[in-house]
C-alpha cells in the first residue's frame, strides 16, 4: 500500500513537470511552446507554432497515460509515459543541435534552459514512479473440477442399487393404509427389540433355496416274500 502511493506521488509529479516545461525556456530563452511538434521532424524554425500544436502535445499524452496508469495501477502505463516525455525531448536536443550547429550550456540565459531540465526531471520521475509501484495483484480463483478418474457406479446383479432411507414395498405385498399398519401374510411381525431387515429391491432374490427333508420307506423283506404255511 505504502509502495504504491508513493509510487503514484513520483508519477504525478513527473506527469505535473513535464507539462509544466514547455511554459518555460527551453534555448536561448525560447519557450517550449514556441516548438511545433512537426518541426521535430521537419527541422527546427524561427516560426512561433500554436500551444496546441506545440511540443505541449506529447507531453499532455503523456500525462494522461499517468492518470490512467495510476488509477488502474498500472506500471506499464506510467513507465510508457515516461518514455513519452524522454524521448520527445531528446529528439528536441537532436534537431536543435542539429539547427544551432551545437548545444550549449550556460547561466546567462543563453543556450539550454530550465525547461529542458523539468522535461527531463519529469522523465525520470515518472520511469522511477512505475519502478516503485507495486501493480495490480492478480487473485487466482480455485475451480473445484470433477474428478476424471471417477467410475460410475453399476448396477448389482439383484437390481439396480436403493438410495438409502427410501423404502420401496415387495412385489405381493399389500401396501398397509395410513393409521391401520397390518401384517402380511406369511411375514412374521417384528417383535419389540428386534433390528428391522434392510430394505430390499423388489427384483432382489434368494440365491439358494429353503432345504426341505423327505421320509423315504425302506423295503422290508419279510413282507415282500413271506414264509410258507404249515
Amino acid at each position: 500500500m505504502i509502495r504504491n502511493v508513493v509510487g503514484s506521488v513520483l508519477a504525478l509529479a513527473g506527469a505535473t513537470a513535464a507539462v509544466w516545461s514547455p511554459f518555460r525556456a527551453w534555448y536561448d530563452g525560447r519557450h517550449g511552446r514556441d516548438y511545433a511538434v512537426d518541426e521535430l521532424f521537419t527541422g527546427i524554425t524561427d516560426a512561433t507554432a500554436d500551444v496546441l500544436g506545440s511540443i505541449l502535445l506529447p507531453f499532455a499524452f503523456a500525462a494522461l497515460l499517468t492518470l490512467v496508469g495510476v488509477v488502474l495501477r498500472s506500471r506499464l502505463l506510467v513507465a510508457l509515459a515516461g518514455i513519452v516525455v524522454l524521448g520527445f525531448t531528446v529528439f528536441w536536443m537532436v534537431r536543435v543541435g542539429q539547427a544551432e550547429g551545437s548545444l550549449v550550456v550556460s547561466g546567462d540565459g543563453q543556450g539550454l534552459g530550465d525547461g529542458v531540465a523539468n522535461a527531463f526531471g519529469g522523465g525520470v520521475l515518472l520511469l522511477i514512479g512505475a519502478l516503485v509501484m507495486p501493480g495490480r495483484k492478480s487473485h487466482a480463483h480455485r475451480v473445484d473440477r470433477p474428478d476424471r478418474h471417477h467410475r460410475p457406479t453399476h448396477p448389482k446383479p439383484d437390481g439396480p442399487p436403493v438410495s438409502p432411507g427410501t423404502p420401496e414395498a415387495s412385489p405381493g405385498t399389500p401396501e398397509a393404509s395410513p393409521g391401520t399398519p397390518e401384517a402380511s401374510p406369511g411375514t412374521p411381525e417384528a417383535s419389540p427389540g428386534t433390528p428391522e431387515a434392510p430394505n430390499r429391491h423388489p427384483q432382489a432374490s434368494t440365491p439358494y433355496a429353503a432345504t426341505r427333508t423327505f421320509d423315504v420307506p425302506t423295503p422290508d423283506p419279510e413282507r415282500e416274500n413271506p414264509p410258507p404255511k404249515g
